[in-house]
């Protein structure tokens, strides 16, 4: 299996923590960002497979970032990850090409398991666009 890499977008250090170290445990990749710009960096310099994006940011929303990183990549799948999920901003990240929407559950097991089908979806989705 290739080694793919993930760039995880979260303000929290818990977050960044528990679910970092949740996606280094499948053997993926990880680059982390803590904010807006820093993802925005991250992706020019940095190119990941899978962009997992926190929605609440210090520096600007996760709709702004989304905005951004299809500015620099158009392709590269984009999972919204938040503990307030709402329609309006669901909507919005779907215009915008969102790979999956996944709440930060209270129980981390069910976020994980919702988290790693999203980030195994969407890199199946790399692979079959990139033997087209």
């Amino acid at each position: 299996m290739p080694n793919y890499t993930i760039l995880l977008v979260d303000d929290e250090e818990d977050m960044l923590r528990v679910i970092g170290g949740r996606i280094k445990s499948w053997d993926y990749s990880l680059i982390e960002a803590k904010n807006g710009r820093e993802a925005l960096e991250s992706i020019k310099a940095n190119p990941a497979d899978v962009v997992v994006l926190d929605y609440m940011l210090p520096d600007m929303d996760g709709i702004e970032v989304l905005k951004g990183i299809r500015k620099i990549n158009k392709k590269v799948p984009v999972i919204m990850f938040t503990a307030y999920p709402n329609p309006t901003s669901m909507r919005e990240a779907e215009k915008l090409n969102i790979s999956a929407y996944v709440a930060k559950l209270s129980d981390y097991t069910d976020t994980h398991l919702l988290l790693k089908a999203a980030i195994d979806m969407a890199i199946k989705k790399t692979n079959t666009s990139r033997r087209s």
